[in-house]
Order: C-alpha cells, then sequence, then structure tokens
C-alpha cells in the first residue's frame, strides 16, 4: 500500500531535479551569448592581393616547368670553357742537334755519338750541345759529363801551381786568364803540370810568373833522379832538359800561344794567346 505513494514522491524529486538543471545551463548559455555580443569582433585577416592579380596553381607551376626546361636546354648546348693545350714536357740535360738559331730539329741522346750519327743519317746541318730543352724548343746550354770531369781535372792540375802565384791569380788578372790557358792546353797535349805545392819528385812542367814582361816562364823539369840525384849522369839529364824545353815551346807555338826564349837555359816566355 505504501510503494505507489513512496514511487510518486520519488518521481516528483526527480522532475524538480532536472528541471533545475534544465535551468541553470538555460542561464549560462544566456549569459555566455550576452558577453560575447559585447565584444567587437575582429576582422578576418586577407591576404595582400599581388599586384598582377592572382594565378591559379596550375599556370604557376607549368611556368616553372618551362623556365626549368629552358636553363636544361641551355646547359645542355653550352660550349665547354676551350681548354689551353699542355705544355710540352721538358727533358733532362741530354744532347739534342740545334740549328743556326739554336733551336731544336731532333733529341734528346744518350751522348755525343749518338747525335752526330742521327744528324749524318738525317743529313741535318746541325750542331750537338748538351743542356735543357726550354718550352719554346730552344736548348739552355749545361756542361756535359766530359766537360765536368775536363773542369775537375784542369783545376787538379792548377792546384799545382807554385806559391807564386798565390798572390797574383784573381778573376780580372789577365796574367790569371793567360796561365789557365796554357795549362789547359799542355794537359790536352799529354804534359802534366809539376806539382811544385807538394814537391813531389815526379817531374813535370813548371809555371812561373813574370810580371815584368806580363807573362808565363816555362819549363820542363825532370825527375828527381834525373835532375837531383843525376843517377844517368849530367849530361844526360842537362841533355834531355834542353831536349823537353824545346818540345814544351813548340808545342806551345803549334797551339797558337806567342812563345820567345827566355835565358840561356832553353826556358821560354808565353806573353799571349793568338
Amino acid at each position: 500500500m505504501l510503494v505507489w505513494p513512496a514511487a510518486a514522491l520519488l518521481g516528483f524529486f526527480l522532475c524538480t531535479a532536472v528541471v533545475v538543471v534544465l535551468g541553470a545551463s538555460s542561464t549560462a548559455r544566456y549569459e555566455f551569448a550576452r558577453n560575447g555580443a559585447r565584444e567587437p569582433r575582429r576582422p578576418a585577416p586577407r591576404a595582400e592581393a599581388h599586384p598582377a592579380g592572382s594565378r591559379p596553381a596550375g599556370a604557376t607551376s607549368g611556368a616553372a616547368e618551362g623556365q626549368a626546361r629552358r636553363q636544361a636546354v641551355a646547359l645542355a648546348v653550352r660550349p665547354a670553357p676551350a681548354t689551353a693545350p699542355a705544355p710540352e714536357p721538358v727533358a733532362g740535360p741530354a744532347w739534342w742537334l740545334v740549328d743556326e738559331a739554336a733551336r731544336v730539329l731532333a733529341g734528346p741522346f744518350a751522348d755525343q755519338v749518338d747525335a752526330d750519327w742521327a744528324a749524318l743519317a738525317g743529313d741535318l746541318v746541325a750542331v750537338a750541345v748538351f743542356g735543357t730543352r726550354r718550352p719554346d724548343a730552344t736548348i739552355a746550354p749545361r756542361p756535359s759529363p766530359a766537360d765536368r770531369a775536363w773542369l775537375s781535372e784542369l783545376g787538379d792540375q792548377l792546384d799545382r801551381l807554385p806559391e807564386d802565384w798565390d798572390a797574383l791569380l784573381s778573376d780580372t788578372d789577365p796574367l790569371t786568364t793567360l796561365v789557365v790557358e796554357v795549362a789547359a792546353a799542355l794537359v790536352e797535349a799529354g804534359l802534366p803540370l809539376y806539382d811544385a805545392a807538394q814537391g813531389r819528385p815526379a817531374g813535370g812542367v813548371c809555371l812561373v810568373p813574370e810580371t815584368g814582361c806580363s807573362g808565363v816562364l816555362v819549363s820542363w823539369r825532370t825527375h828527381d833522379r834525373m835532375g837531383v840525384h843525376g843517377l844517368r849522369g849530367a849530361a844526360a839529364g842537362t841533355a834531355v832538359q834542353q831536349l823537353m824545353n824545346a818540345a814544351v815551346a813548340d808545342s806551345l807555338v803549334r797551339l797558337g800561344f806567342v812563345v820567345q826564349t827566355f835565358g840561356a837555359t832553353g826556358c821560354s816566355l808565353v806573353t799571349a794567346l793568338r
């Protein structure tokens, strides 16, 4: 009997609660709408229009593709930059055949004999020269191995000159040039200089400066066994001394020097080279 009155009372309370909730919700929406109406609306940002107007996306992409295609064609047909020809490699010192203007006609060759044979075989009017080839096909002369060996040998012979030359030898003294020429001619003839600096017993050609006549005194010195100890007798020593002095003087005359007899011992005076 009490169930129905209780159910009716419960339904009443539920309906009342629903009405209260709906009223509160309506009031909140009304307040929110009223507050929103009071605030001024901000204008929506407007995209800046291009002076030329807007372009369709398809037109823009087509123009970009056309420009890229033109650039690719330009790169494809652009001529490659001209490069200078690589310079011809310059060989090291060797023998070459050159003409009167010192320009290379043939080479390089291992030695002078090969160069001379090549000139004969090719009927070339050329001269064999040792040196380094320049980029302009000319030759920068260099001392050949034979020249270097000869200069070394001549230097050893000049070291044998007596102390009288120490105060006279200089690069600008004409007498220095003359004694070097005389020494070179004698060594080339197979006549060594006497080693006065070391005082060795072996003989050779003596070269002494004669400043009064601006010349070089030339004489032959025999080995100490003959000239000092006289083991073969005084007459033999004197005869050989005179004979060798005359032979040395005659050799220098034939080699182009101005030679005159000096003193009674057969010593010769060399004053110039013709």
